[in-house]
């Protein structure tokens, strides 16, 4: 009889604390079911046949669930009456127009509450075929050594990426300006590179993945280089490498920040001249000859102009070099992005500028001086493309 008395009481207890427990969670559920969707993302592309796994979950049961799509219902209040649910679906890629979409997920629980969560995604659907074509179907493309080759392209819709590849090397595509289907290149042709006829190839992906190739071939033309003897007095060459910093550690410098530049244009329209030049006294690629280099190709321009006058940005950009080398002098380096890089060697003195100042075409960065391994007054104006130096002279013509 004690026996089963204390069974009773024991069981009622149980009943009770059950009770009690599933009250508590009824009345006591505060917070709403969590909706997961897989493998479909906020502001994501979709085409063709796709499918993502939908989960809700909550601390009590959940009552029902319903979807829209662009306020249109797609389920309405579909009971599920658990604390777990997991349905594969499908992304409406096929069946719904292309554009931009909304989906909406809301899910309630049975609780006293009702706890309602809603859940929003973005999409884009995009079934067109990716399309791209030159924008000059019937140009030969020709570029002299130093000189860079600048290709464009126009497609159809957004893409993802676009890289063109020559002479064993890729290089990114990108858009003339914001929100343009035209796209272009900026190939470095180094000015030791053999004059011959090469292949290239642009490779265009676009936001749902599909891709497209367009194939072509250009001429590196063999450019009459001049020469010249320079001659630079020991004792300034001795004492400029006692004020400034060794030369391996400037193109080391620059060999990473053309790694790092951002693969996106940070200019617009033609560069300028950097100064108000009176002369050149060095054309690009001239081969020169000299006591302390011996005999190398000049990659850079050198610009005559009045002593100390000012010299300025030649295109928007950000200053990543400010620092003083004992071959170049009081040196300004800029980042156009794309991996161009514009130089600013032998200057008298720096502008108010600091390293990585965003600036625009036309800021002051220093005076044309004498610094470094310079004969005389004058501005060697020199450009990279992922460290392969180019002529600035061509990015100044409107036809380029």
């Amino acid at each position: 009889m004690f026996f089963n008395s204390r069974f009773i009481y024991f069981a009622f207890f149980i009943i009770f604390a059950i009770v009690g427990y599933q009250g508590y969670r009824y009345f006591g559920t505060h917070s709403g079911p969590v909706i997961e969707i897989s493998d479909m993302q906020n502001g994501g592309y979709y085409a063709g046949d796709k499918e993502c796994l939908l989960t809700v979950k909550g601390d009590y049961r959940i009552k029902t669930l319903s979807m829209w799509v662009d306020d249109k219902p797609l389920v309405n209040k579909f009971k599920i009456n658990s604390t777990h649910f997991e349905r594969v679906m499908p992304i409406l890629s096929k069946v719904i127009s292309n554009g931009r979409h909304t989906l909406k997920i809301e899910a309630q629980d049975g609780s006293y509450n009702r706890n309602t969560t809603v859940k929003e995604i973005t999409f884009t659907v995009d079934n067109t075929p990716l399309q791209a074509a030159f924008v000059k179907l019937d140009t030969e493309f020709k570029v002299f050594q130093g000189r860079t080759l600048h290709v464009q392209f126009q497609v159809n819709k957004p893409i993802k990426s676009a890289v063109i590849k020559a002479l064993s090397h890729s290089y990114p595509c990108v858009p003339e300006m914001a929100k343009s289907n035209i796209y272009e290149c900026f190939v470095p042709i180094s000015a030791e590179e053999v004059p011959n006829e090469y292949l290239f190839a642009i490779e265009i992906e676009d936001l749902v993945g599909n891709t497209t190739t367009l194939d072509n071939k250009f001429h590196v033309v063999m450019y009459p280089f001049k020469k010249q003897q320079l001659s630079v007095q020991k004792e300034k060459i001795q004492k400029e490498a006692e004020l400034g910093l060794p030369a391996d550690l400037l193109e080391t410098a620059l060999k990473n920040m053309s790694q790092a530049s951002p693969p996106e244009k940070l200019w617009h329209g033609v560069f300028y001249i950097p100064c108000d030049m009176t002369g050149i006294s060095t054309e690009f690629g001239t081969i020169r000859t000299t006591q302390d280099r011996g005999k190398y190709p000049h990659n850079a321009i050198d610009l005559l102009g009045r002593p100390k006058s000012v010299i300025w940005a030649c295109q928007d950009g950000v200053v990543v070099i400010k620092e003083r080398y004992a071959h170049s002098g009081l040196t300004v380096g800029i980042d156009h992005g794309c991996g161009v890089i514009t130089l600013y060697y032998h200057l008298d003195s720096y502008g108010k500028i600091e390293v990585g100042q965003k600036i625009k075409k036309g800021t002051p960065v220093g005076t044309l001086g004498m610094t470094g391994y310079a004969s005389g007054y004058h501005l060697h104006w020199e450009m990279r493309i992922y460290d392969i130096q180019v002529d600035p002279m061509q990015w100044t013509k409107h036809d380029f």
